[in-house]
């Protein structure tokens, strides 16, 4: 039976969606094309309607990960833009890092971007630099001293690699890995030039 483009469309949505979910929670290698269908409501056959890999699913699906994250962290709260303080307080909060099949995909995916194609490591490399976009706009707003770009590079880094150690260390140590989300927030902070 011949779906509509409406229909595959939605499929495809779907599919994207749900990979980027499962990709959070448990890493590309983590989870299989099969497992990706069903959690859509889709065959592991309709994927591949839609992509040529279970790559090209994932790349789209970091890159929808990727958007949603921006979008967080450029829209409105509350009839403002957000701070750069409020961006980092909630970056780092211990309900981001713990959500983690709806947090950042750049935390989630830090550890195994490198061990994957050029197409993923491309969209994730796109994502680092919307992240230091949005703090160098931030950065420059407020007039910080130094050279804006390299400390939203660094900002980018320590969010990422902040929220990846911490859950890293969750189960075996909780007190330490809420200890390293505030350390790296009060650091962060000073970077931007935050009155500590």
């Amino acid at each position: 039976m011949k779906v509509s483009k409406e229909k595959a469309a939605q499929n495809r949505a779907a599919l994207v969606e749900t990979a980027a979910r499962l990709i959070r929670e448990r890493g590309i290698d983590g989870v299989g094309v099969a497992e990706i269908g069903k959690a859509a409501g889709l065959t592991h056959g309709a994927l591949y309607a839609h992509f040529k890999s279970k790559e090209a699913l994932a790349a789209e699906a970091l890159a929808y990960g990727v958007q949603i994250s921006h979008e967080r962290m450029t829209t409105p709260r509350n009839g403002h833009m957000p701070s750069l303080g409020e961006l980092l307080d909630s970056y780092l909060s211990e309900e981001r890092r713990d959500d983690v099949a709806n947090g950042c995909a750049m935390a989630a995916s830090a550890s195994e971007i490198g061990r994957q194609d050029e197409t993923i490591s491309a969209r994730y490399s796109e994502g680092i630099e919307n992240m230091v976009g949005v703090f160098e706009k931030h950065l420059r707003a407020r007039k910080a001293k130094g050279n804006a770009r390299e400390k939203a590079i660094a900002i980018t880094t320590a969010l990422i690699g902040g929220i990846a150690a911490s859950r890293a260390v969750l189960k075996a140590r909780p007190e330490l890995a809420n200890e390293m989300l505030r350390a790296v927030r009060r650091t962060v902070g000073e970077i931007a030039g935050e009155k500590v």
